[in-house]
């Protein structure tokens, strides 16, 4: 077995594959893009070549099927649950990249006036989507999810925040 340096990519496909069972690439980006897609950018090809490289070292199985399209489905093995258990109780310092395409074309002298409304509709959409998940999710284990969820609504919140004061500044 091939040893590999384990990525936050490689954790979301261990993490993705333990919650969900067996999966094939194609269902991967289909369940990262409804759950951690929300907060984590992935290129869809990650999401094809990372279980191919975890497989090579032990930490999921591949099977491809005999005919048809010859799909591949991988599965989490011991040595996955492990490296994902292990990182889990590590704690992270590791603050949050703040990538936003609003923000950088404000940077580089977008027009706030023309911007922020835009801005706002898209984040007051983002927010109504999470908390109509919300309403549909009490809050019950498994918790990581509902967290994840209610950080999603409070960004929300404060991006609304910030972009209305975005606007008042440029009418001002």
């Amino acid at each position: 077995m091939q040893e590999v340096r384990l990525t936050p990519t490689s954790y979301i496909v261990l993490g993705i594959l333990e919650w969900c069972g067996r999966s094939t690439p194609y269902e991967l980006k289909g369940l990262v893009a409804i759950s951690v897609g929300n907060f984590w950018t992935l290129q869809h090809a990650q999401l094809y070549s990372e279980p191919e490289r975890l497989a090579s070292a032990g930490y999921v199985t591949e099977e491809r099927e005999e005919g048809g399209r010859r799909r591949k489905t991988y599965e989490i093995t011991a040595t996955g649950r492990e490296a994902l258990a292990e990182w889990r109780r590590a704690p992270s310092a590791e603050l949050a990249e703040l990538r936003d395409h609003g923000l950088l074309k404000l940077f580089f002298g977008a027009d706030p006036a023309e911007l922020a409304p835009v801005q706002l509709e898209a984040h007051r959409a983002k927010l109504a989507e999470y908390e109509a998940t919300q309403e549909a999710d009490p809050g019950t284990p498994p918790r990581g999810p509902w967290l994840a969820l209610e950080a999603g609504v409070r960004a929300e919140r404060g991006w609304i925040v910030y972009w209305e004061w975005v606007l008042e500044e440029a009418r001002a």
